[in-house]
């Protein structure tokens, strides 16, 4: 046989192709998200996110914190950012976006929102609530009710029952339960939830104009007021109701113990709608939604945001594209859908929705003026003064001993304290027992 040789030529443009043959793909993006939606719902809703992701190609890389935020989710998002290692994407709620971009470390997703024209659809409380400094900084995913009563319907169907729309009606409803061998309410005396309780109370009895006086400007006054004090009675008198059936629990236990009929009624954010879906129960059927007693023209709320590091700025078009996605209408509807809340575009469709979130979705639409920033879940205040509030509130509660008035001297002095050294991020001091 010839030997045969090949050019110098030739031999140099097959190296070259075998060395493109072997070079590997290019990665998908990925990005990072720190969370705390960890129940089975909420588990559901992160992951609709996470697939839209992949549909465009971008990885979403979990990480939520186990236990939800009880176990702090601020204190481990500071922590990782401290030691230089933030999370690309992570959950944000309420005053905490403002500080975090004060500190110039997240994302400007302005290019985005102009894009998409964000201000022709967003409510207006969402769209301030995404800026800071004239640049939009977050984006928004859902909106809670947290002022949502929920009813055992065929209970209060086999005992003649209405849902209470006045809380003198819910004492009667109470009395007509425990009458019967039931628990009048489920609820847990973990301080977020027992504070959830309280803020209902003083909407209840005050309306969001004094409830802003009293947990977002913390007026010394409106804490001496005698709407306060009595927002405090009622919730003595509700925890004389529970006698010994008031532990301890998560929420998603209190939600298990409704969902059985081991209770009649539960006062909480519409995210239990979606876990109660987890026990095939349903709204209209097994369930009904109503406003809390008293606040039926009002909406105590929370809202989901997801906000995006800056960092090198590699990931920027995958932060983009997913700060777009999350906004779009059938993101929208999909995730508020399996997260139990409403969308936060003004163009969503009610008719689409079950009966509590069109409930919900209407009456956020009416505006600010029946809009109350919830205080428990992070839309009012700094964490020190939120958790300085969830603690005196939870002693009151604890201590039969503790008189109203004393509870209001010492709120007082809390806001005069905090009105006088206000603390951001970075003198906050995480004690987070919310969800």
């Amino acid at each position: 046989m010839k030997k045969v040789v090949w050019p110098g030529v030739m031999v140099g443009a097959l190296v070259l192709a075998g060395t493109c043959f072997a070079t590997p793909p290019a990665e998908r993006p990925g990005l990072q998200v720190l969370h705390w939606w960890t129940s089975p719902s909420e588990r559901k809703a992160a992951d609709l996110l996470a697939s839209t992701l992949a549909g465009e190609g971008i990885d979403w890389q979990d990480a939520a914190i186990p236990g939800g935020a009880g176990l702090g989710a601020g204190k481990v998002l500071k922590g990782r950012v401290l030691a230089g290692d933030a999370p690309e994407v992570t959950q944000l709620i309420g005053p905490s976006i403002a500080e975090w971009a004060d500190l110039g470390l997240l994302l400007e997703l302005d290019n985005v929102a102009d894009a998409g024209d964000w201000r022709a659809f967003l409510f207006p409380t969402i769209q301030q609530l995404v800026v800071h400094r004239r640049h939009v900084v977050a984006a928004p995913l859902g909106i809670h009710r947290v002022n949502t009563l929920y009813y055992n319907r065929p209970l209060f169907a086999r005992l003649g029952l209405a849902p209470p729309v006045t809380w003198r009606e819910f004492e009667d409803v109470a009395r007509r339960l425990r009458a019967a061998g039931v628990a009048p309410l489920a609820q847990s005396s973990e301080a977020w939830q027992v504070a959830a309780l309280f803020e209902n109370l003083v909407l209840a009895e005050s309306g969001p104009a004094f409830y802003r006086e009293l947990f977002v400007q913390r007026s010394p006054v409106a804490a001496a007021d005698r709407r306060t004090h009595e927002a405090l009675l009622r919730l003595r008198t509700i925890k004389g109701w529970l006698r010994d059936e008031i532990d301890e629990r998560p929420w998603p236990e209190v939600v298990r113990r409704f969902a059985r009929g081991q209770a009649g009624m539960m006062i909480m954010g519409d995210w239990a709608k979606a876990e109660l879906a987890e026990f095939k129960a349903l709204p209209d059927r097994d369930f009904g939604c109503a406003a809390a007693p008293g606040t039926s023209d009002y909406h105590l709320y929370s809202v989901d945001t997801l906000a995006m590091f800056a960092g090198d700025y590699r990931q920027m078009a995958a932060q983009e594209k997913m700060a777009r996605l999350m906004v779009a209408p059938g993101v929208q509807a999909g995730f508020n859908l399996l997260k139990g809340g409403v969308p936060v575009r003004r163009d969503a469709d009610p008719a689409a929705m079950d009966s509590c979130a069109r409930q919900s979705w209407t009456v956020f639409a009416r505006g600010a003026t029946v809009q109350a920033p919830s205080l428990v879940h992070r839309m009012a205040l700094d964490e020190a003064s939120r958790d300085a509030i969830i603690a005196e509130v939870h002693r009151f509660f604890l201590d039969d001993g503790v008189k109203p008035a004393q509870a209001q001297r010492r709120l007082g002095a809390l806001f005069r304290l905090f009105n006088l050294k206000p603390l951001g991020v970075a003198g906050a001091q995480d004690t987070d027992r919310g969800r």
